[in-house]
């Protein structure tokens, strides 16, 4: 019998030792290569076919993400009234997605429809006629959606701190405007749509309860389709050499939004873990340095944050926060205080503690469950890393000293390499 009047003992997250869930991988006929995990409790299951189709490889602005969105839209069999049925028959959701490298084709479903929803997926990656229609409707709605953002100041925000790091030519960079919305045509989608994706490379991550015949399933839809070669292109830097920025988008607004950003390696380079451990001491988590002193002393904010983009070519280390305008300024150098904190002092013990136990935490959160856990895989395979990295990543939170992370914010907490924004 268990001993009912004695609580459990307390076991610190970061004494757990964590363990990543091995996947499946093979490849298609084609070469395709398939990411896949077989586990959880319910017969259901996620599949995301991913191309490398995102604006990276645009010619033109918007071209990448409109094709995108346009995929699920028509085919030549099937209008988009009819493919958003024959999905929701089933029980399952189809979605699209754009990003920076890639752009995906994401499929929750039933593991018992999975066959019957496989050669519709295929049928959009081989078939969208991207119709005109649909086109002129989507050009629309996003011009209105985009007209509404632009009177928002952390929109505004979001869009001029990335422009400003990378510069306004680069995928990281650049940004949408109606203009360029208005100069969408359905040739030059139909050209990216039949070079990216008909002709395209593709990767499939799969995770829950996997039907035996998966690998056999695959072949059958996916396994003839041409898997080409990608040729990622250089894309070179152009950032601002000016580096504080003030915007006024609403002349009568009572609130400012505020960036600070400074270039980063990505995740290849060595000090990038460790650094991982400093960004949430600094401002990472709700109990961080600027949470702590800008919203909790201060009362300048309802939050702070301060995170490394997830890119993966090149990053960045950005602080974001809405704050009231008559303060914005006073928060700037609020953040510069907290830098200079870190670098004249090492961090405690028991705040090191705090932070590694919300970081182990995190971890264990993120390997909860089939979905979750193909989801870093997907993120080690794409930026072309292998297991050792979560490992590696796990150490680094359990054995980083106060002196290295006092040492990696002498080396990149310097006011002077940051970009400051603030737009009112």
């Amino acid at each position: 019998m268990p001993e009912r009047k004695q609580p459990p003992s307390i076991v610190d997250a970061v004494h757990f030792k964590l363990q990543l869930k091995p996947c499946q991988h093979f490849s298609l006929a084609n070469g395709a290569e398939v990411y896949a995990i077989d586990a959880g409790a319910e017969d259901v299951m996620m599949m995301e076919w991913v191309f490398f189709a995102g604006n990276w490889f645009e010619e033109q602005n918007l071209v990448a993400a409109s094709a995108n969105f346009l995929l699920k839209n028509g085919t030549s069999n099937k209008n988009a009234f009819q493919i958003n049925e024959h999905f929701d028959y089933f029980g399952s959701y189809l979605n699209r997605s754009c990003y920076n490298e890639t752009a995906t084709i994401t499929l929750h479903c039933l593991t018992k429809h999975v066959k019957e929803l496989l050669s519709s997926v295929r049928e959009l990656i081989t078939d969208s006629v991207l119709p005109e229609e649909e086109l002129a409707i989507y050009k629309q709605n996003m011009k209105q959606r985009l007209k509404v953002n632009l009177q928002k100041s952390d929109f505004v925000a979001g869009r001029l701190i990335d422009s400003y790091l990378y510069g306004e030519d680069h995928p990281y960079g650049k940004y949408s405007s109606a203009k360029e919305f208005d100069s969408l045509n359905r040739d030059m989608l139909v050209a990216f749509y039949k070079k990216y994706y008909q002709q395209g490379k593709f990767m499939i991550f799969i995770a829950g309860r996997l039907p035996q015949d998966l690998e056999a399933l695959l072949n059958d839809q996916f396994g003839n389709l041409p898997n080409g070669s990608v040729l990622i292109k250089d894309m070179p830097l152009r950032p601002e050499t000016e580096k504080k920025f003030r915007v006024v988008n609403d002349p009568d607004s009572v609130q400012g939004s505020v960036r600070m950003a400074r270039p980063f390696p990505n995740r290849h380079h060595p000090d990038f873990l460790k650094v991982q451990v400093l960004n949430v001491l600094f401002g990472g988590f709700f109990g961080s340095r600027l949470m702590s002193n800008i919203r909790e002393n201060k009362g300048y904010t309802y939050g702070i944050y301060s995170f490394l983009q997830n890119h993966i070519h090149h990053s960045a280390w950005m602080i974001s926060t809405e704050a009231g305008r008559d303060v914005c300024e006073a928060t700037i150098n609020e953040v510069y205080h907290e830098m200079e904190r870190l670098k004249k002092d090492p961090v405690g013990e028991e705040e090191l503690k705090l932070v590694r136990n919300y970081m182990i935490g995190g971890i264990l959160g993120e390997l909860d469950g089939p979905f979750q856990i193909i989801a870093r895989w997907k993120n080690i395979i794409l930026n072309d890393l292998d297991e050792n990295y979560f490992y590696n990543s796990v150490n680094a939170i359990k054995n980083v000293t106060p002196e290295e992370l006092q040492q990696l914010a002498i080396k990149y907490l310097q006011p002077e390499a940051f970009y400051e924004l603030v737009v009112t």
